[in-house]
This record gives C-alpha cells, structure tokens and sequence, in this order.
C-alpha cells in the first residue's frame, strides 16, 4: 500500500511539475523573436519603435519620403503675402531633407531641413541670404503642409505662416 501511494504521488508531482513547465512556457513566448527591427529600431511586445527619422511596421521607410515634391503655396507674413513654389528633395544624411527656395527667396537658396518627427521638419538658423536666417517648422498632413517660420536679419524679424500644396 505505500509503495502504491509513492507511486501515486510521484505521478502527482511529475503530472503538476509538467502542467507547470507548459504554461510558465506558454505564457513567456518572445513576441519579438521573428521581429526584424530595421535602422536601429527596436523590438517591445513585438512592435518595432522606430528612430526619428524612420517608420513602418519594421522602420524600413525614410520619413522624409513622403515630403519630397513641389509644393506650391502662399505665405502669410507681417511684412507681406507672398506665392511660392518651393521644392524638397533628399539630403545625403537621411534624416535631413533639401528644401529649395523657401520662403520664396530664390531658386539658388537652399536649406537643410531635420526629420524631427513623423511629419515634421524643422530648421534652425538656416540661410537665406543677405545675412538672413531662417528658423522654423515644415508640418505635414497627406498632400498639405504648413510653414511656420521667422526670418531674422540684423535690422528686422518678419514671422510668416505658409499653407502649401504637393503639386
């Protein structure tokens, strides 16, 4: 009869030690193990976060690729309204795009631009010519975008707002 209950609970114990090492298994499964997180991304509960600069579901797309285009709009300043055609386009570092004749200075005038959000690039200080520069912030919502800017030279400061349009 011991021999019996020994055999009983031995079974017992190698039934519940089983059960155990199922589900302690089961419920710690690594969600990012088939997860391939592109560009310095990184895996959480097998979602990619993205670095600025990067999106998509494995942050395999440039963010600035959506903003590349020619956009035509109208800038609102205290100084003035003014229509302008401008263009963005790649930069060498892929966080950065080129923006051509912001502000409506000139097609020669080009700034770098810094992705620092999904839909955002900002500048600081930038050039646009006879000792003017040029601070602000590119917004972008499908095919429109909004310049928020001030340019500021040594005698004076105009803020504009911009609203364009991807041609």
């Amino acid at each position: 009869m011991m021999k019996s209950f020994r055999n009983i609970a031995l079974s017992a114990l190698l039934t519940i030690g089983a059960f155990t090492t199922v589900t302690y298994t089961a419920c710690n499964k690594d969600e990012c193990k088939d997860v391939v997180c592109q560009n310095g991304g990184t895996c959480a509960a097998g979602v990619c976060t993205c670095p600025t600069g990067y999106e998509g579901t494995n942050c395999e797309k440039l963010t600035r690729a959506k903003f590349i285009g020619s956009w035509t709009g109208s800038d609102v300043c205290n100084l003035g309204t003014y229509s302008v055609t401008l263009t963005i386009g790649e930069s060498s570092n892929n966080i950065n795009a080129l923006v051509n004749n912001p502000g409506g200075f000139g097609g020669t005038v080009q700034i770098t631009g810094t992705v620092t959000a999904a839909n955002t690039l900002s500048f600081t200080n930038a050039s646009v010519g006879s000792g003017r520069t040029l601070t602000g912030t590119m917004t972008f919502n499908g095919n429109s975008m909004t310049f928020n800017y001030t340019v500021t030279s040594t005698v004076d400061s105009d803020h504009c707002t911009g609203t364009y349009s991807k041609q």
